[in-house]
């Protein structure tokens, strides 16, 4: 006779949730997962084990830091995060602060060609970023303390082939100063060898996004204010003098770790100079 009421529920375990009970699983860098209480869901970017934390971030950028353990949904299934096993014998390829994959090398001699930046702020983002690429390229950055004297470094470095020059410019829009300085460069004899570009922003600062200090968006400072103490006086940081400015970039260094944290008009930028300075038939 067929039961009617079914099977003993008592018989299987009854309490176990719908989704399966919680594993234990590594927090793997990469790895997107879902924190149950908020919904937030991104990828686990930093593992934090002495602290016992997570970081994700969002498709939109947006970071958030978890306590490590259970809540978390990782392919729809419940996990217990716990720290990644520390890997032991030859480690797998990472990735370099740039997004390339790092490679077990040593630092190439320096190429003949050079990529110029406009002030010491720009060239140590670009180091920070870029840098492992740019010693196993063999590229050296060097800046120039403003974009006016561009054309007078040019002269004492003479590009040629096998001796490019890429050039990043801070706000390189149409109509400003700095667009008419590297139309006159391009069309001159050295400019087949020298390639220029720029992002819109009006300091490099701005290339870092705003989110990484707790803004939505960087502030409009009125033209009577230099930009930088505008900006630190809006974030209540100190801004008397350059001292302050110094101390202030430090602090918006210390806020990037990767490509990740900058906005995309100036990565596409510096992996063209990159590009143009390392590929020249006369450098090989």
């Amino acid at each position: 006779m067929t039961d009617r009421y079914g099977s003993d529920v008592l018989s299987t375990d009854w309490r176990a949730p719908k989704r399966g009970r919680a594993v234990e699983a590594p927090a793997t860098l990469g790895e997107v997962v879902e924190e149950v209480t908020t919904d937030f869901c991104g990828e686990i970017v930093a593992v934090d084990r002495d602290l016992g934390v997570l970081t994700l971030e969002d498709r939109r950028g947006t970071r958030r830091t978890f306590p490590l353990g259970p809540g978390f949904l990782l392919e729809g299934r419940p996990v217990v995060l716990v720290p990644p096993v520390t890997q032991r014998g030859p480690a797998k390829p990472t990735r370099t602060a740039s997004g390339s994959v790092a490679v077990e090398t040593r630092a190439r001699v320096a190429r003949a060609s050079r990529i110029f930046v406009e002030g010491r702020h720009d060239a140590e983002l670009v180091e920070k970023v870029w840098g492992d690429d740019l010693r196993v390229e063999g590229v050296a950055v060097e800046y120039l303390g403003g974009v006016d004297d561009l054309a007078d470094h040019l002269r004492d470095f003479r590009p040629g082939p096998g001796r490019r020059v890429g050039v990043l410019v801070d706000h390189l829009v149409p109509g400003s100063k700095e667009s008419r300085i590297a139309q006159g460069i391009l069309r001159s004899p050295v400019g087949k060898h020298v390639l220029i570009v720029g992002h819109p922003f009006v300091d490099v600062w701005q290339a870092i996004k705003p989110e990484r200090v707790g803004l939505t968006a960087w502030p409009t400072i009125p033209r009577s204010i230099e930009w930088k103490k505008g900006v630190c006086q809006h974030l209540g940081w100190p801004h008397r003098d350059q001292a302050d400015i110094a101390r202030a970039w430090k602090q918006l260094l210390g806020r990037v770790s990767s490509f990740a944290d900058l906005e995309p008009a100036l990565l596409g930028r510096v992996e063209e100079l990159i590009d143009f300075v390392t590929t020249d038939q006369g450098d090989r």
